[in-house]
């Protein structure tokens, strides 16, 4: 069975950069590794539902926060067992984004703390009753919100397909979701925790994670 590693942060903190480093710097010394990036747009109904919500469509869908939480778990359900297939068949799965990010963004929008009521819900639902897999090792890219979300503004700047969402343009919500994510590390919530600062560095990252 592989290790399980999420790797959280920000919108723009450098997640798909990290990824893409770990797996070629395992890959090259030899370890099957794979990936899976969340929410899955355009492979999943719900996930897609949620990314229209978050542009404006659906109605008033998008102001209920576990209304949208319920729509990302739905799509991290939908892709349990080809998960644990990858687990099965590889040293390591890295996740870009797992149930952290609805716990962190749901708790933000509610202002509540990384330990509260959502927080618990949103693991009750995705952990419990969902049953999904829980990480070996999370790993949080813990950059200042300012420079996640110019990273961001660039990102859109070049790529038409990666319109900022109402979540990547409140810098609020950015700045709450930053606070709740420092305080699911800290207190290692469902599993250890490892925190990388400003560039998504995967040599500290392989230093950090054994598989």
């Amino acid at each position: 069975m592989g290790v399980l590693i999420a790797v959280e942060g920000l919108d723009g903190a450098g997640k798909h950069t990290l990824v893409s480093g770990l797996v070629n710097r395992w890959a090259a010394e030899g370890y099957r590794v794979a990936t899976i990036t969340f929410p899955r747009y355009s492979e999943s109904v719900t996930a897609d539902i949620a990314a229209e919500a978050l542009h404006g469509e659906h109605g008033d869908l998008r102001s209920s926060v576990n209304a949208m939480a319920l729509l990302f778990a739905l799509d991290r359900k939908d892709a349990d067992a080809e998960l644990r297939k990858l687990l099965s068949a590889n040293d390591a799965v890295i996740l870009d984004r797992y149930v952290a990010s609805n716990a962190a963004y749901s708790a933000a929008r509610l202002g509540q703390g990384d330990d509260g009521e959502v927080v618990e819900w949103v693991t009750a639902l995705e952990f419990g009753r969902f049953g999904l897999a829980v990480p070996d090792h999370h790993l949080l890219l813990d950059v200042p919100t300012e420079l996640a979300i110019d990273r961001a503004k660039s990102r859109a700047a070049t790529d038409v397909s990666r319109t900022r969402d109402h979540y990547e343009r409140d810098h609020v919500l950015q700045e709450r979701t930053a606070l709740v994510y420092r305080g699911l590390a800290d207190r290692g919530w469902m599993s250890p925790w490892s925190r990388l600062g400003t560039e998504p560095d995967p040599d500290l990252a392989d230093r950090l994670i054994s598989i």
